[in-house]
């Protein structure tokens, strides 16, 4: 893999872009105060802007590493306020695989944008970062996340049984993946921009 840190992509609806302190109250009143969204993720809602600020501190200081992927998603006509997150939630050079986490704000759930950021992030690892694996998972419970995933042509690979923990307790975990052969087969008829 050659790494390239978070680098902009734009898509046809939005901007991947790195955090930046500014976003502090865009981050909270947009999504990350919502305990709806926060339901099956790994960290609470924040009960303020100073957890956001806390949180965008580490996500900002992190930037200096080549290999930390971290990204808001901001619809072009949101006057650059973020809505949500997708980043690299687990990394392993070795097999040049990475592991995917994203939450959007739920006034834009249903509106195809998280697959479309999924889509260009999967995009961005396969052609410029070379991964050979991509790699996502949820709670059963929470089935839209596995449809993202499905939507962006990753295949379901199996259920491990009480192997995760999120805001819920102790979960069954979904894994879905995509590999570069599965990704380079493909492209020439798919359009991974949307």
């Amino acid at each position: 893999m050659k790494h390239l840190g978070t680098v902009r992509i734009e898509t046809e609806r939005l901007v991947l872009r790195k955090f930046t302190m500014d976003d502090a109250e865009a981050m909270f009143s947009n999504y990350a105060s919502d305990p709806e969204v926060s339901k099956f993720l790994t960290w609470p809602a924040h009960a303020d802007v100073e957890g956001s600020k806390k949180v965008l501190t580490r996500f900002t200081s992190a930037y200096i590493d080549e290999d930390h992927y971290c990204w808001a998603i901001v619809p072009k006509d949101n006057n650059d306020r973020p809505i949500g997150g997708i980043s690299v939630v687990e990394k392993r050079d070795d097999i040049g695989m990475v592991e995917i986490g994203y939450c959007i704000g739920r006034s834009w759930w249903h509106q195809g944008i998280t697959s479309e950021a999924l889509n260009a992030v999967i995009r961005f690892f396969f052609l410029e970062v070379g991964v050979n694996r991509i790699q996502a998972i949820h709670d059963p419970r929470n089935p839209n996340s596995g449809k993202v995933m499905m939507k962006c042509k990753m295949k379901y690979e199996g259920t491990n049984r009480q192997a995760g923990k999120n805001n819920q307790g102790i979960c069954d975990v979904l894994k879905y993946a995509i590999l570069a052969e599965d990704y380079f087969k493909d492209i020439n008829g798919d359009n991974r921009n949307t």
